[in-house]
């Protein structure tokens, strides 16, 4: 079913495998729990992406981001097992391709690439309305220049930027809390609402939403919390992956749902009716609510939650490059220059190779950004759990590992929920996703496959090897 993987150092001899380069352990699971909080970035999710929700959702947003949170504990249960029976930079890709086949592994990396790029722009985007009370500026403008400022950042050591992020974690958590005070605080509706399903129509309507509708959203929604993948990507960094990266990972989707969760139910409730809710205009109710200094404030602090949002976006989405490039994906001069490491044990040219493409996407269509991502999401999260199915396999049955409960009906029950989920997507996105998956399955038959002694060897560092 699967085609054999080798250990990078088994390779031939001379290889540039025989001798790669190593991230260092450097971080523990405060550190970690930080940067991946950071990457879900709650208050930047709640302020950027959550809005659209409203939009689409109405009533229901609540409703389904709860449904989409509670897919993802099943989902982070995987992600726990195989982050720490394989504890790789590749992340999803190197768990995939070790147990479920170098294809599977490689389509699981294009479509993480997808997103790890795409991401981070549809977050910077959203930078110039939360500097509105201050300063008006170009959107796209404003967000390509976040993502140049995150790629600087992300050429530093990784300990610093820990502490970086996690001041600004503190201040997005903050403005996260005011809103769900000053919500709950001026609710115009009782908690029967967040079930209601209910969205403003065209000329003051009120228009019912499907059930259909709900679960078309949870593709978006299941993105809301997407970021406890971090903790995995971080692995070959975390000072006791075996144990470390089970606990960030199940720690911060905790978190992280708590901080989204919350303040939409209280956003909900607050709206003085459905047309405001609909608008999702998150910085218009907070300043109704309380005064204008409060409304700058938190607008401030969303900002920031942007910038870090970034910073570890973009600290992430080169350790997958870095990872690539090291288990040989790209010709032979390419691979070098993204497995190099800079001064501060960075690897800089994927640090760059990400940032910089980044700062392009932020002149690209947002729902066309948004649609892809969701997709992707949801693609990638099934094979992952594809993978967990067979995780418990020879010759990995009693490696070391955290085990997750309900094994494996909870794989199963995920891959039939996430492929209906998929199913009701829009037809566009599913095409504009199928079509680069349908490039990268080629390059895999035409470049990687034919090279299969030398190219794609997915490895593990040496410390926690079986």
């Amino acid at each position: 079913m699967t085609d054999t993987l080798r250990p990078a150092e088994d390779a031939a001899p001379g290889h540039p495998s025989d001798s790669p380069q190593k991230l260092k352990r450097s971080i523990g699971v405060v550190g970690g729990t930080l940067l991946t909080l950071s990457c879900v970035t709650p208050a930047s999710t709640l302020f950027v992406v959550v809005p659209d929700l409203f939009g689409t959702l109405g009533t229901a947003t609540a409703l389904t981001i709860a449904i989409g949170s509670l897919l993802c504990i099943a989902v982070a249960f995987c992600y726990a097992e195989l982050g720490t029976l394989i504890p790789s930079a590749g992340g999803e890709y190197a768990m995939v391709s070790t147990l479920a086949g170098r294809l599977t592994g490689w389509l699981v990396f294009v479509l993480s690439l997808l997103v790890v790029m795409i991401v981070p722009p549809v977050i910077a985007m959203g930078t110039a309305d939360y500097l509105a009370p201050v300063v008006h500026l170009d959107p796209s403008l404003t967000g390509a220049a976040v993502m140049l400022l995150a790629t600087l950042a992300g050429l530093l050591d990784l300990r610093a930027n820990a502490w970086i992020t996690g001041i600004f974690l503190v201040l997005e958590v903050i403005a996260a809390a005011v809103v769900a005070v000053l919500g709950f605080a001026h609710g115009h509706r009782g908690l029967d609402s967040l079930v209601s399903m209910q969205v403003a129509g065209a000329h003051g309507h009120t228009d019912a939403v499907t059930a259909a509708l709900v679960v078309s959203g949870l593709a978006i929604a299941l993105f809301v919390t997407q970021g406890f993948s971090t903790a995995v990507y971080l692995s070959e960094e975390l000072e006791h992956p075996r144990r470390d990266v089970a606990r960030t990972v199940l720690a911060t989707l905790a978190i992280s749902t708590v901080i989204i969760l919350v303040p939409v139910a209280a956003i909900t409730l607050g709206a003085t009716d459905l047309k405001e809710l609909t608008g999702g205009d998150i910085s218009s109710m907070v300043t109704a609510w309380s005064n204008t200094a409060v409304g700058t404030f938190v607008s401030l602090c969303v900002a920031l939650a942007i910038v870090n949002a970034g910073i570890v976006m973009v600290i992430q989405n080169s350790r997958v490059l870095f990872a690539s490039a090291r288990d040989k994906a790209w010709p032979t001069p390419v691979n070098g220059l993204f497995s190099n490491l800079g001064r501060f044990g960075s690897p800089w040219v994927a640090t760059l190779a990400v940032g910089v493409p980044g700062a392009l996407f932020c002149f690209v269509d947002l729902d066309t950004l948004y649609g892809v991502t969701g997709v992707s999401v949801t693609a990638m999260y099934l094979l992952v759990a594809v993978a967990a199915l067979l995780g418990r396999r020879d010759p990995h049955r009693h490696t070391p590992a955290w085990r997750m409960p309900l094994w494996p009906a909870l794989p199963i029950l995920l891959i039939v929920v996430l492929t209906y989920v998929l199913t009701q997507q829009d037809v566009g996105y599913l095409l504009w996703t199928g079509g680069i998956t349908a490039v990268a399955t080629l390059y895999w038959a035409l470049y990687l496959r034919p090279r299969a002694a030398t190219h794609w060897l997915v490895s593990l560092p040496e410390d926690t090897r079986p």
